[in-house]
C-alpha cells in the first residue's frame, strides 16, 4: 500500500532506471525526461517517458469490498489498485540511428530488470516534488511488461497528441500500483467474556474420540445404542428356526424304497399258526 504520490514516483523511478542502464552501448550524453513527446524533435539525444493512461487493475479492483458496514461505519481501508501505461520515445540523429539505438537500450533494460528496484524508488522519492512518497515501503512490487499496439491503436494514441509528429516508440505497462485511502477504520471491539465448555465423549456435539471411526469414516455407535437399534426376531422366524432344528422322523420304508407288509396277528383260541410261527 502507498499514498497518492505512488503514480508519479513510478514514473520518476522508471526514468532513473533507463538513464542508469544506457551503457555500455551508448557512450554519449542522453537526456531522459518525464514528459510527453515534444512537438519539435530535440536536437540532442533524448528519451521521453510519457504516462498516457491509468486503468484499474482487473484482478484486484474489487478485493476491498465491502469497505463499510450497514450503518456506514468504515470496516476496511479502501485502496485502488492501478495499472500504468507508458509510451517511451527516443530522439536522435537519424543518419546515425541514434533513436533506434536508444530504444534498443530501453528494451534491453526493461527485459533484464522488469521489477522496479527499491533503491531507485527511494532515490526518486528524494525529489522535492515527491517528498513524502512511501512507495518503497509497499508490499506490492511494480513490474514492467511490454504492450503490443497495432497500427490502429498507435494512430489513435498519436492522434491524441495534438501537433506531435510520430516517432519510433515502445509501450509498457506497469503493475501493480496500489493507492491506499487516508481514513482509518474503527478498531474492533475487544472480547468481553470468554466461555469455555467441557463436553464428554458421546454427548451431542462432542468430538469423536480417536479410533472410534469406522472404515467408512462415520463415527462408530455405542454398544448400548447398537443393541437398542437391533430388531427383535418375529414369531414366524422363531417357528422356522425350531422346525429346522427338529430331527426328522424315522422312515418305515425298506432299503428297496417300499413299505413292509403288516404282520398277521394270532387270534385267541385259534390253532392256525401265523406266518411268524412257521419254521
Amino acid at each position: 500500500m502507498s499514498n497518492a504520490l505512488a503514480v508519479a514516483t513510478v514514473t520518476q523511478a522508471l526514468a532513473l532506471l533507463i538513464e542508469s542502464n544506457l551503457g555500455p552501448e551508448m557512450d554519449i550524453a542522453v537526456k531522459v525526461e518525464t514528459r510527453k513527446p515534444p512537438s519539435e524533435p530535440p536536437s540532442e539525444p533524448t528519451i521521453t517517458v510519457f504516462l498516457y493512461q491509468v486503468t484499474p487493475n482487473a484482478a484486484m479492483r474489487n478485493n476491498d469490498l465491502p469497505t463499510r458496514a450497514t450503518d456506514g461505519a468504515l470496516r476496511n481501508r479502501a485502496y485502488a489498485p492501478l495499472d500504468l501505461h507508458y509510451v517511451i520515445s527516443a530522439y536522435g540523429e537519424e543518419t546515425e540511428l541514434v533513436g533506434q539505438r536508444l530504444l534498443g537500450c530501453v528494451i534491453r533494460t526493461l527485459h533484464e530488470i522488469p521489477v522496479l528496484p527499491r533503491e531507485l524508488i527511494e532515490l526518486a522519492a528524494e525529489r522535492p516534488h515527491l517528498a513524502g512518497s512511501d512507495l518503497a515501503d509497499s508490499l506490492h512490487r511494480v513490474r514492467f511488461t511490454p504492450t503490443v499496439m497495432d497500427v490502429d491503436e498507435t494512430s489513435k494514441l498519436w492522434g491524441m497528441l495534438h501537433q506531435t509528429p510520430y516517432t519510433l516508440s515502445v509501450a509498457y505497462q506497469a503493475s501493480l500500483v496500489v493507492i491506499e485511502g487516508r481514513e482509518q477504520p474503527a478498531p474492533a471491539k475487544p472480547v468481553e467474556r470468554h466461555t469455555v465448555r467441557v463436553v464428554p465423549f458421546g454427548a451431542p456435539g462432542a468430538p469423536v474420540p480417536p479410533g472410534a471411526e469406522g472404515e467408512s469414516g462415520a463415527p462408530a455407535a455405542p454398544a448400548s445404542a447398537a443393541a437398542e437399534a437391533k430388531p427383535a426376531p418375529s414369531k414366524k422366524a422363531a417357528a422356522r428356526k425350531a422346525s429346522v432344528a427338529k430331527p426328522p422322523a424315522k422312515s418305515t420304508r425298506t432299503t428297496a424304497g417300499r413299505a413292509a407288509p403288516p404282520r398277521p396277528r394270532r387270534t385267541a383260541g385259534s390253532g392256525t399258526p401265523t406266518p411268524d410261527d412257521k419254521g
